[in-house]
C-alpha cells in the first residue's frame, strides 16, 4: 500500500536560540507554524496565508527563503501517511499573537525536539547541526 502524501509548508522562526512553535486548539503537540496548502496555491502564497491565519502577522515576501524539505512518516504504523514539510525563513510584520485557532505558542530548544512530530524533528536536527538551535 502506498502512503498518502501530506504536502505542507512551514515558518521557520529563530529568536535568541529557539524555535516558534504552535499548538492548535484541540490538539496535544505542537507544531512548527504552517500547514497545508489550499488548491493551486504556492509555497510562498500557502506560508502567507498560514502565518497570517495561525500568528496574525504578515511576512513580507521578499525576505522568504527555503531552509530545506523534510518527510517522514505521522507515525510508525505501516502505510503510515507521510508528511513533507517545505520549511521558509522569512521576516515579519505586526505582533506575534496566537489566533482562534491555536491554543498557544512556545519558544523550543533542541531539548524540546520530542515535543514534535517527526517531520518538526529533522528540521531541529539540522538546526542543531548549523548552531541555530541551543
Amino acid at each position: 500500500m502506498v502512503a498518502v502524501l501530506i504536502d505542507t509548508v512551514a515558518w521557520v522562526r529563530i529568536e535568541e536560540g529557539r524555535i516558534l512553535c504552535a499548538r492548535p486548539r484541540g490538539k496535544d503537540v505542537f507544531y512548527i507554524p504552517g500547514g497545508k496548502r489550499e488548491g493551486a496555491e504556492t509555497d510562498l502564497e500557502t506560508l502567507l496565508r498560514e502565518v497570517r491565519e495561525e500568528l496574525t502577522v504578515g511576512l513580507i515576501p521578499e525576505t522568504v527563503a527555503h531552509a530545506g524539505t523534510y518527510e517522514a512518516p505521522v507515525d510508525d504504523r505501516p502505510g503510515a501517511a507521510v508528511v513533507r514539510m517545505s520549511c521558509y525563513y522569512g521576516d515579519y510584520r505586526g505582533t506575534l499573537a496566537a489566533s482562534s485557532e491555536i491554543e498557544e505558542t512556545a519558544w523550543f530548544s533542541f531539548a524540546d525536539r520530542e515535543l514534535v512530530p517527526p517531520v518538526d524533528q529533522l528540521l531541529f536536527d539540522d538546526l542543531k547541526a548549523a548552531g541555530a538551535l541551543r
